[in-house]
């Protein structure tokens, strides 16, 4: 099946994309689930190629590994587990984080594994991997669409393979020699024009097809972290953990400017930057006088809220997890950084959590989802609307455990 898929002169990635899946689709070579267009395309022999893993030093070598959860890497996840490695499986569309790590139960068979390695067994035996994991990955294994014998790569547009492996690296999860492998059949290894790729695209060092290993000694550097200016709002607010990166990022002083992010959005952050800090000063002589603060517990009003206070719409968000170092400026900023600024908030850092007072339900609801993922201090926070609220927004705060 090698070049059976011929690709024309001056063919796009898309139009690549449209051959390969046209052609597992005609030639009955493709697998479920189907049909495979849009999709990292499973195919017949998918489970035999994964085998060749077993004959890599790279992967004798391994002791954690990440795989893709699609169905053509589904053997490569039971090899893995089999092997007694170490699992790791990007959370689909990175919705609540990065990675899963699959345990098995104590003992497990054969077939628990094989269940384990299933898009369901990753589901049922795996507990998140947050920013503050400290995941080390020693080989990682991604899915393609096509691929070529120098090792350029084309996923299913949608660039979560390379964002994934973008967080590795701003994560410290991979190194530059960090080897990639991927999985296809022999028809998807096919010519790919090299002007095709762009700098954020991940490239691969193995290709196994059923019936070839094919090492590329691809020179092209993978992608050296996530490159801000590609990065837009609509993904930044798709993927909770990339938020938590930027902030990240933002603070060791790397410009984290996205693509759509408008000049006017800078000056207001510049202005909102110092009014933080007029805020943080008056805290401070509020703390120092003690009109303000007792103890490490104290509740900041914005101007709104008095004129709010007695309306009974007030909805109040629940941040616990937080470190014993997090200082209540650093939990500021951060609110600030996600769009997600109270009308009050109420920390009590002493019990290691604190309490956000917004104007609606909508408006709480609206800083969960911004600040999901969000990680201080080397912790994941957990956010969430706070429970047995009374009418102004008060919180029971012992019920929240």
């Amino acid at each position: 099946m090698e070049g059976a898929v011929r690709v024309r002169a001056g063919a796009s990635k898309w139009d690549i994309r449209e051959q390969v899946w046209d052609y597992l689709e005609a030639s009955g070579l493709a697998a479920f689930p189907r049909p495979v267009h849009r999709r990292i395309p499973n195919f017949e022999g998918a489970s035999h190629a994964a085998t060749r893993l077993l004959g890599l030093q790279e992967f004798k070598a391994a002791n954690t590994v990440k795989i893709n959860p699609d169905a053509p890497q589904k053997n490569a996840r039971f090899l893995t587990l089999e092997a007694r490695k170490t699992l790791l499986v990007p959370t689909p569309r990175l919705r609540t984080g990065l990675f899963n790590k699959i345990v098995p139960p104590s003992g497990a068979t054969k077939e628990i594994l094989r269940i384990c390695a299933t898009s369901q067994g990753v589901k049922d035996y795996s507990v998140p991997i947050g920013l503050d994991g400290k995941a080390r990955v020693d080989l990682v294994v991604v899915g393609s669409v096509a691929v070529s014998e120098k090792g350029w790569r084309i996923g299913k547009g949608e660039g979560y393979a390379d964002m994934e492996y973008a967080m590795m690296v701003s994560m410290g999860a991979v190194q530059k020699d960090t080897p990639v492998i991927t999985i296809v059949h022999d028809c998807q290894v096919v010519d790919i024009a090299e002007e095709l790729l762009d700098d954020h695209d991940l490239t691969v060092d193995y290709i196994l097809t059923p019936t070839r290993t094919i090492k590329t000694n691809c020179q092209r550097l993978k992608p050296q972290g996530i490159i801000w200016h590609k990065v837009s709002y609509e993904m930044l607010g798709k993927i909770p953990i990339l938020k938590s990166l930027r902030y990240r990022e933002k603070q060791a002083g790397k410009d984290v400017t996205l693509k759509d992010e408008h000049p006017d959005l800078a000056n207001a952050d510049k202005s909102a930057a110092l009014n933080e800090k007029a805020m943080a000063e008056n805290t401070r002589l509020q703390a120092a006088t003690g009109s303000a603060q007792i103890g490490q517990q104290y509740v900041e009003r914005d101007s709104l809220s008095p004129r709010l206070e007695g309306s009974g719409m007030l909805t109040t968000v629940y941040v616990g997890n937080i470190p014993p170092s997090t200082r209540v400026s650093e939990l500021k900023y951060a609110l600030r950084e996600f769009h997600a600024t109270p009308l009050r908030l109420n920390w009590q850092g002493a019990q290691h959590r604190a309490f956000l007072d917004y104007k609606d339900k909508a408006a709480a609801e609206s800083a969960v989802s911004s600040l999901k993922g969000l990680s201080l201090g080397g912790n994941t926070l957990r956010v969430e609307l706070a429970k047995n609220q009374r009418n102004k927004g008060q919180v029971e705060i012992n019920s929240q455990k």
